[in-house]
């Protein structure tokens, strides 16, 4: 009964409507073909990441609800969305006998359709009636009919690209208009389109991870879902500069395929600079359908200020007729921008065609709303011929060299109000700067000149950044500052006077480090009621910071290096972080000791300084060069620190300890934190602390539970049994098993270049020899790699975790932690990790036995 019900609804044909019975024969035959001879299409079974998106998509639909449900499938051009959409319309139409793939939408039908164009809008509803009844050139008569056919039929439609609301309206208005258990999904670079409709359930489709993006460029490229060898490097840097959007990476995929390295190698300038014509058709389209304020805030973004938060941009753009915060909006419903809490991003390939578009304004580079090209920058300055046009510069000058240009460069570009020269060591200015537009943005490294022109109004100036200039002085007397939410002077060691900036009333940051020349801040800083970072690091001769001011909004203090330094003055009463290491002051500040429960992180690092008996109760300490932790009395103060899972602690260049604090230092702090806490996120450094003994190094290596450990050392320690020099080791066939665990220590050299505290970056391979993938039957290599130009590896260890029968201590640590062990530099450093932002890690490896080809496990980032 039910097959004759559901036969019953079928619609059917009137041989009356057919003037050819031969005609009419031929359609049932292609009709009863077509629901016999359904087989699932292998077209899409190499596309990256597709069943993950599938399996997404299936859930959201809902099979198990016999309603209607309409759902939208919402992502950037040429993510794939068009291609997600077919696939799942392959996979479900077996279960349906009426479905529809309207494609390529966008734009289509903007002759046809208008609001009142009715006729244009029942031939919008024939199409899809044809499609869905697979009937040639069904004509229908009224608005009426989508839901006349079809509100009692189980459908599945699929509407791919859709960018106009009326669009979507005409043809599937509501979900009463289709039978029980209808399935209708939209595709569409618009989010706010599916929003208007009252579509709630939406699926968002995502940029692929670094591993998808090359395996689809190589599936392009190569045929195949790896990398063939010694293509790796250039093919990682090819994916990185077409932003990992899938269309990028199958067009260039494409284009370089069969092409040797070397021309791989060519390429990379043409993909960075240069748009494929296909990429930009299809990403064009997004940007032609701006409201023209919107297209003005995507070329804003594209050329000048991509990668950066939502309120630096509003007030670079106060003074405009723009709202920026709801055109950030817009761009970011409409795919053109990722928008996240407080920050805005471009994809790379959209703000190619930013920089095209504006490309396109004029053949002269001068009369473009926006300089991005170096070289062309370089002939509008040298020759001044901007103009009137031109409102923002980014140049990178080490993309030119050496050049000259005259103090009137910038006299025709009456309008500009973003500037921003970076890596400029090579440029020199012959004569005086005369002038300097009245600007919002001054972002100009190495600056040459002495002062800033004379002419200059900073009135409109809101951000200040020349680090690493010549300046001696910025301006005289006192100018109107009112909009100045930011000064960077960092390395402008000739610098001897801050201006007045008593009118800089909404001041936020001030950054003078390293400024060496500097002896005193001016009084006027007590008007900078919205001050929250000061940051005067490495100003070796400051020796005056003005008393008796009260800056409420102060939170961020560093005066690491201020080597005359010998007061701290009470300058706000809620610093989060302060910086006071080598310095004169002997006392830590009473304001800074009532408040120490306040602060987030204090350094201390002083050799004067005595150590206070406050206890932050969250905070990382440091005490670089300390010779207040000498005695044992002193280590208990320090290792009581140690119980407060907040707190971090470092110890450098205390040359002071003696063996019975170190020892202290080493069992109590550094063991009593591993029993009582086993914080694998905890960082727990010992950076040059040359008297640690082995004893005490012994322990802190044999208990740790940290996020890494860094320690002195000479060579891998013993207990690594697997040892190697360089940067690879291989283990023996046998020797791991598919749930070994391990852990890894690496040597690094002594460099001065990048100084112990700063981050690196360091990968591990796990490598079966002759094969792509790791398996327990072959030899398996370990190899190292440290990103840093100035670090080498000078030997490396494994050392592989008991299975059964373990130790107490190493079941522990394989419970507390996935890490690995690096080691520290000296003379060379021996350092510990896991997989964290710093550091990458020790994991619980699954190796397989299969020898099915794969890439090789990847345990370090």
């Amino acid at each position: 009964m039910e097959a004759l019900a559901c036969v019953a609804n079928i619609a059917g044909e009137h041989s009356l409507n057919w003037t050819d019975e031969a005609d009419m024969l031929e359609k049932f035959a292609t009709d009863v073909s077509n629901k016999l001879n359904i087989t699932l299409s292998r077209d899409f079974d190499e596309i990256v990441g597709l069943q993950a998106h599938l399996r997404k998509l299936i859930t959201l639909l809902c099979f198990e609800c016999d309603e209607a449900k309409m759902i939208g499938i919402w992502g950037p051009a040429g993510i794939g969305k068009s291609t997600i959409a077919r696939a799942l319309f392959n996979h479900l139409s077996v279960d349906f006998g009426l479905r529809c793939f309207m494609g390529n939408l966008k734009g289509s039908y903007k002759s046809i359709i208008g609001v009142d164009d009715y006729d244009s809008k029942l031939g919008l509803q024939s199409q899809l009636l044809s499609k869905v009844l697979n009937q040639r050139d069904m004509r229908v008569h009224h608005l009426g009919a989508v839901k006349e056919w079809l509100q009692d039929q189980r459908v599945l439609i699929i509407l791919d690209d859709v960018d106009d609301l009326e669009e979507l309206d005409v043809l599937v208005r509501e979900l009463s208009w289709f039978g029980l258990g209808s399935r209708i999904i939209v595709t569409t670079e618009d989010k706010k389109i599916l929003k208007a409709h009252g579509i709630q359930d939406i699926y968002h489709v995502g940029f692929p991870s670094e591993k998808e993006a090359l395996e689809i460029l190589c599936l392009s490229a190569f045929k195949q879902r790896y990398v063939q060898d010694d293509f790796e490097k250039v093919a990682y840097r090819v994916a990185y500069l077409c932003g990992y959007l899938p269309l990028g990476l199958c067009v260039v995929g494409s284009s370089l395929r069969g092409e040797s390295q070397e021309e791989w190698e060519l390429q990379l300038s043409r993909i960075e600079n240069n748009l494929d014509r296909k990429i930009e058709d299809v990403l064009r389209v997004g940007y032609d359908r701006l409201s023209k304020k919107d297209k003005a805030l995507f070329l804003h973004i594209a050329c000048i200020f991509n990668f950066g938060s939502v309120d630096h941009m509003t007030s670079m753009l106060a003074d405009c007729n723009m709202d920026v915060k709801n055109g950030l909006k817009t761009l970011a419903i409409r795919s053109l921008v990722q928008l996240h809490i407080m920050d805005y991003e471009m994809h790379s390939l959209l703000q190619q065609l930013g920089r095209q578009v504006v490309h396109e304004q004029s053949d002269e580079p001068g009369k473009r709303q926006f300089l991005v090209e170096a070289e062309e920058i370089r002939h509008v300055l040298a020759n001044e011929t901007g103009t009137g046009s031109v409102i923002g510069i980014s140049f990178d000058m080490s993309k030119v060299g050496k050049f000259s240009i005259s103090g009137r460069a910038f006299v025709g570009m009456r309008n500009l109000r973003f500037l921003k020269m970076y890596n400029s060591g090579g440029l020199r200015i012959t004569g005086h700067m005369k002038y300097l537009p009245q600007l919002r943005l001054l972002h100009w490294d190495s600056y040459p000149r002495k002062r800033l022109p004379p002419t200059f109004q900073p009135q409109c100036l809101v951000e200040l950044c020349m680090i690493f200039s010549n300046l001696e002085k910025l301006w005289g007397g006192i100018q109107s500052l009112a909009n100045l939410k930011k000064i960077d002077l960092t390395f402008s060691s000739r610098l001897k006077e801050i201006p007045n900036l008593s009118e800089a009333t909404n001041l936020e940051r001030l950054s003078l480090g390293h400024c060496s020349s500097l002896v005193e801040l001016p009084s006027s800083i007590r008007n900078l009621h919205k001050l929250k970072v000061l940051w005067m690091e490495g100003c070796k001769k400051l020796r005056v910071i003005p008393t008796n001011i009260n800056l409420a909004s102060l939170e961020n203090v560093c005066m690491d290096g201020c080597l005359r330094l010998r007061t701290f003055p009470d300058i706000s009463s809620n610093i989060k972080h302060l910086d006071i290491r080598n310095t004169k002051i002997e006392d830590v500040p009473a304001f800074v000791a009532e408040r120490w429960l306040c602060l987030d992180t204090l350094y201390i690092g002083s050799k004067s300084v005595c150590l206070s008996f406050y206890k932050p109760k969250s905070a990382y300490i440091t005490l670089d060069d300390c010779k207040c932790v000498k005695s044992e009395k002193d280590a208990i103060r320090v290792t009581s620190l140690f119980y407060n899972p907040m707190i971090g602690i470092r110890l450098f260049n205390c040359f002071s300890l003696d063996e019975k604090t170190r020892r202290m230092l080493a069992e109590e702090g550094e063991i009593k934190l591993a029993s009582s806490f086993h914080d694998p996120n905890r960082e727990v450094r010992f950076l040059n602390c040359m008297k640690l003994d082995e004893e005490a190094r012994r322990a802190i290596i044999q208990r740790w539970a940290y996020k890494y450990v860094c320690l002195p050392g000479k060579e891998v320690p013993s207990e690594f049994t697997h040892k190697a020099k360089g940067n690879s080791v291989t283990i023996s066939q046998g020797t791991l098993s598919a749930s070994t665990s391990f852990r890894a220590c690496i040597l690094l050299s002594p460099t001065l270049q990048h100084p112990l505290w700063f981050g690196y970056n360091i990968d591990c391979r796990l490598r079966s020899k002759e094969r792509r993938c790791v398996e327990v039957d072959s030899d398996i290599q370990f190899e190292f790699s440290c990103y840093e130009k100035h670090s080498k590896i000078i030997e490396c260890g494994v050392q592989i975790m008991a299975e059964e029968g373990e130790s107490s201590s190493s079941r522990e640590w394989n419970k507390q932690s996935d890490g690995a062990v690096k080691v520290s530099k000296d003379e060379n450093v021996i350092k510990t990790n896991n997989h964290t932002s710093w550091w990458s890690g020790l994991k619980k490896l699954g190796l397989r036995k299969n020898k099915k080809k794969s890439d090789g496990v990847k345990l370090l980032d």
